[in-house]
């Protein structure tokens, strides 16, 4: 009796795949705690399938992928340590350790994941970022002011705007 063979994928692969299915889940948590990512992989209606989770899956949430920790040994860049013990989605433009430079943040399509759709997960995740970018603007007081004013030199060269809220200044 042949059984089929299903493709095994790096653990880090696994993980990105995994924190962006539970970002897709609750979209209304900005981030995970480790014990919710773990307890999702392992009860996971693809877990079934991919078999039992493997013991560096853990290790990989806490160091491995976690872009603003010192690499250890890897240097992948697919999550983001929130605050300690909480995990999120590494998105371009976070600030992660200088030696990370170059990791991996996203799998790779055709390489790291045969066997499932990566376009439609690459495609997910770009929908995700930019969602959580629109969010940030609308949701921080500062960026909320961006454009407000604008009424003020709407007629007016910037210049020629300056040079009269400075007339008598001497």
């Amino acid at each position: 009796m042949a059984t089929l063979a299903i493709p095994q994928i790096k653990v880090a692969d696994e993980v990105w795949l995994t924190v962006l299915r539970l970002h897709e889940d609750h979209p209304e948590q900005p981030d995970f705690s480790i014990d919710e990512i773990v307890e999702f992989a392992i009860h996971s209606a693809r877990r079934k399938s991919m078999g039992s989770l493997r013991p560096s899956f853990y290790a990989h949430v806490v160091q491995h992928c976690v872009a603003n920790r010192p690499p250890s040994p890897a240097r992948y860049r697919m999550l983001l340590e929130t605050s300690p013990g909480r995990r999120r989605l590494f998105r371009p433009g976070d600030v992660y350790h200088p030696e990370r430079e170059g990791g991996k943040s996203v799998p790779r399509v055709f390489e790291d994941l045969p066997g499932h759709d990566l376009d439609n997960a690459l495609e997910r995740y770009r929908n995700w970022c930019q969602k959580n970018i629109e969010d940030r603007i609308k949701n921080d007081p500062l960026l909320a002011l961006r454009g407000s004013g604008k009424h003020i030199w709407a007629d007016e060269d910037a210049d020629a705007y300056i040079r009269r809220l400075r007339e008598g200044w001497e």
